[in-house]
Parts: C-alpha cells; structure tokens; sequence
C-alpha cells in the first residue's frame, strides 16, 4: 500500500491552496502510483482514463437531461461501485427505443457510450476486482474510437488510419507527422 502511504502523508505536509504545493504534491501523487513504469507510458494511460472519465460525465449528464424523469434512480454502493448505472437500467427496461435514443444523442452531443463503456460500471468492475475489467476497457476503448461519433475527428476518416500506437488504438498519418 506504498500509495496511501504517501497520499496520508501528503495531506498532513502539503498546503493545498497553494498551486506550487499542489503541482508537487499531485506529482509526488502520479510518480506513486505509476511505480516503475516508463512516464510515457503512464501518461498515455492516464490521459486515456480522464478522456474515458470526461467523456462518460459528460454523456451521462445529457442523457440524464434528455430523459428527464424517465431517467432512473439507481443505488450507488460506496464500497462497490455502481453494478449498473442509470443509463443501463434504462437501456434494459426500453430495449425498443434504445436505436432512437442513440440516435437523438448523436444529434445532441455527437457521441454515444454504451452503459457497460461509462465510467461508474468500469469502477464497479475495479472495485470488485472483476475479471472482465481489462475486456470491458478494450472493448470500450474501441467502441470510442470506432463506433461513438457520428462524425470522424477533424475530417480524417477512419480510412486515413494508419498507425498503430502503443496501446492498440490506432493514429492518422497527418497527426503522426505533426506530432514530430
């Protein structure tokens, strides 16, 4: 548990109003938890949850505001996790009109993530140290990547696709070149 370790010590040595100690602490933070794996490699994982993250909160909160009061109220366990989130208590319970939802989201926020893909199952499936945690993340990766948006990012079509990066997902050839 070298991690919390560091966490409870950083609470009681680190002023947390002070953006210098903050910058440090939340480094002192990452360098913890990513142990001895390349900076790099961290990074990307990292970005990768937050965009995950990001895009889950967001998705979530205008599905919950396009459904209104026909979006369900679902029991989080603390310690677990939620075993299924609202968005997917909705979709078992309206299987007809699930196609149109999608759909009508497209529209709205231009992507869709399915229920098992949002961030509260994924930490549900951390927290209950589920097998199926790493299948689920991939196949969620992909599906956003794939199969979320409408529309391809900044005009590259899935076609212009040519690189694989570290992780599996793949990069266009104009981005790959800007980046060097």
């Amino acid at each position: 548990m070298r991690g919390s370790n560091v966490l409870g010590s950083l609470r009681k040595k680190h002023d947390r109003t002070n953006p210098k100690e903050l910058g440090k602490t939340l480094w002192i933070i990452a360098d913890a938890l990513r142990g001895s794996m390349n900076a790099d490699d961290f990074r990307d994982y990292m970005l990768s949850f937050l965009f995950l993250r990001y895009l889950s909160d967001n998705y979530e909160a205008a599905a919950k505001k396009e459904l209104g009061s026909d979006y369900p109220k679902v029991e989080i366990d603390e310690a677990e996790g939620a075993k299924k989130t609202p968005l997917g208590v909705w979709y078992d319970k309206n299987k007809k009109d699930v196609a149109d939802f999608e759909k009508q989201m497209r529209r709205k926020v231009h992507y869709v993530i399915k229920p098992d893909h949002l961030w509260g199952h994924i930490v549900h499936l951390a927290k209950t140290q589920n097998d199926e945690l790493l299948n689920t993340l991939q196949k969620g990766f992909k599906y956003i990547e794939e199969e979320s948006f409408d529309s391809n990012f900044q005009g590259y079509s899935r076609r212009s696709i040519s690189r694989r990066t570290s992780w599996g997902r793949s990069m266009p050839t104009a981005m790959r070149n800007s980046a060097r």
